[in-house]
């Protein structure tokens, strides 16, 4: 599914979502002494070393390249919960596992960058990449569904990248089954082009305003 989707109907790349992403607090244990940081975003630290505190991923990355701290893992990545997600993940056809919206791009960017504070780091990056294989093929199941009655398509507890890649793929199956349907309620992409163009031409011919 992933490869079938067009990046010209993606609301966000890969990357912007990775990007939003960078904004989840995560906890570190800082390795030295600083006075807390007041930012546009907000206010983090003081900063102690060997004392947890939360500060947002993006912060987290750039003191763990400096060697200021170490990222503690967040609970859901451990190989007993990982490994209990996916047990249930298969045995739940109709629905899919709690987890958070940005659990791929958090998993990636620590894989990445603080791969060494990831306990068993091989082991539970197979297990997400498990977690993501069951659950893109519970999307495909649910969208054998797709009729012409199917006017929109919920499904619950996705995460940022698994909507990001399945909207396209989505969208244009509706339009697909639209139009072969009912071809008249599909718009005219062409004609609403060239009339969106009529109409800033026209924009441009009106005659400025005379001072009075």
């Amino acid at each position: 599914m992933a490869g079938q989707s067009d990046p010209h109907l993606n609301l966000f790349s890969a990357e912007e979502v990775e990007f939003v992403a960078e904004d989840e607090m995560v906890e570190i244990i800082p390795n030295m002494r600083m006075d807390s940081l007041h930012l546009i975003c907000g206010d983090y630290g003081p900063f102690y070393p060997q004392i947890a505190t939360e500060v947002p991923l993006w912060l987290a990355i750039a003191l763990k390249k400096r060697g200021k701290c170490a990222i503690r893992t967040p609970e859901w990545m451990s190989v007993e919960k990982l490994t209990q997600i996916l047990e249930a993940e298969r045995d739940s056809q109709g629905s899919f596992q709690i987890l958070p919206f940005h659990y791929v791009e958090i998993s990636k960017l620590l894989f990445d960058h603080a791969r060494d504070d990831v306990p068993d780091m091989y082991l539970v990056r197979s297990l997400i990449e498990d977690i993501r294989d069951v659950r893109f093929h519970k999307v495909e199941t649910s969208l054998e569904s797709i009729d012409t009655r199917t006017s929109a398509v919920k499904i619950k507890d996705l995460s940022a990248m698994e909507v990001n890649i399945v909207r396209p793929f989505v969208v244009r199956a509706l339009q697909a089954i639209y139009k072969h349907g009912n071809p008249e309620l599909v718009p005219d992409q062409d004609r609403m082009t060239n009339m969106q163009t009529q109409g800033q031409d026209h924009g441009q011919r009106r005659r400025p305003l005379r001072r009075r």
